[in-house]
């Protein structure tokens, strides 16, 4: 019966112009009819749980049946999630002004929840950094965040009761990231993705993505970005692509290499989520978001519902996906 309501769930949540756009698409490259792509798309939703952007994202329409069956899709992302994360403690990720309570030690950066800082505190916080990101607490893809400056803030009480109408009641020092990636993707701070499963006594580390931006202020694969999957010992061996199904050997806006480009500071950043991940062993699956420092790192985010990171066959020469690596270290999901 949970498995009828999640379909019926996804259903209701499909976007059926998009659906069809992404299928001509596929049809156009492949040389087989939309039809004939919508209806595989289908079967792939019902035998391997893939969401029709799944299927593009992973290019289902390229692979035999028992290397589909190899690849994490979003059915089983969503119950790895249902499974191990306890509902209880599940609001402790999903409301980032609670995360930024609990992991204010792993920040690395300052912060303030513009709801109990008086204006006095907030005119303080800008003088200090006059760069900052506004976030509301339940944002995702990197909607519902904005860079701000002191200039554009303007008076302290103002700009308090702006963002506390806004929603934005998160105020954070910008980060200044590693000048290796600022110099790769200068307009965005560029991020990792480290999805990593607890088992109560070890950390495994599933798979580990960089998402670099584009030409904006995020890098989130949502709003334009970019991203790839790196080895296990943080160095990027295959292009980017973004959402639109577009590849990057090199950054498009700076020209620098993607390709080799080596994550500095990475050994540092699986110590730190090896020791933030005991922090609330109640939700064991998480998708970190995690910043890399001039000196350090910096966690972002938690994301207790992680979507999937899985690296394209054609540009990796690999038609065997995570599958294998996730049951090894989860078993039953």
């Amino acid at each position: 019966m949970k498995r009828v309501k999640y379909y019926l769930a996804r259903l209701r949540s499909l976007d059926t112009a998009n659906m069809r756009r992404v299928a001509g698409e596929i049809a156009a490259k492949t040389g087989r009819t939309r039809l004939g792509v919508l209806l595989d798309m289908a079967w792939c939703s019902v035998r391997y749980g893939a969401g029709y952007l799944d299927y593009l994202e992973y290019e289902f329409y390229l692979l035999k049946p028992r290397e589909r069956a190899t690849f994490m899709t979003s059915t089983h992302f969503d119950r790895i999630a249902a499974r191990y994360n306890e509902r209880e403690y599940r609001h402790l990720f999903a409301d980032k002004a609670e995360f930024n309570v609990l992991f204010d030690r792993f920040l690395g950066r300052e912060w303030l929840d513009a709801r109990v800082a008086s204006p006095e505190e907030i005119g303080a916080f800008l003088v200090r950094h006059p760069v900052v990101m506004t976030k509301q607490p339940d944002s995702v893809h990197g909607h519902g965040v904005k860079r701000r400056t002191a200039d554009d803030a303007g008076d302290p009480a103002a700009f308090r009761d702006e963002l506390v109408a806004s929603g934005h009641i998160l105020v954070e020092e910008f980060i200044t990231q590693h000048p290796e990636l600022a110099a790769l993707a200068p307009r965005s701070v560029n991020t990792l993705r480290v999805i990593t499963f607890f088992d109560g006594e070890r950390l495994h580390v599933l798979c580990a993505a960089l998402k670099l931006g584009n030409d904006a202020d995020v890098d989130n694969f949502g709003s334009g970005g970019m991203y790839t999957i790196l080895s296990d010992d943080g160095i990027v061996e295959y292009p980017a692509f973004d959402i639109h199904d577009r590849v990057f050997s090199t950054h498009p806006v700076t020209g620098l290499p993607i390709v080799g480009f080596r994550v500095p500071h990475y050994e540092l950043l699986l110590r730190t989520l090896d020791e933030a991940a005991r922090v609330v062993p109640q939700i064991r699956f998480v998708g970190w978001d995690v910043a890399i420092l001039p000196e350090g790192v910096a966690i972002v985010e938690g994301n207790w519902n992680t979507g999937g990171f899985q690296m394209k066959p054609s540009l990796s020469g690999v038609k065997t996906g995570l599958m294998p690596r996730f049951r090894a270290a989860i078993g039953e999901f």
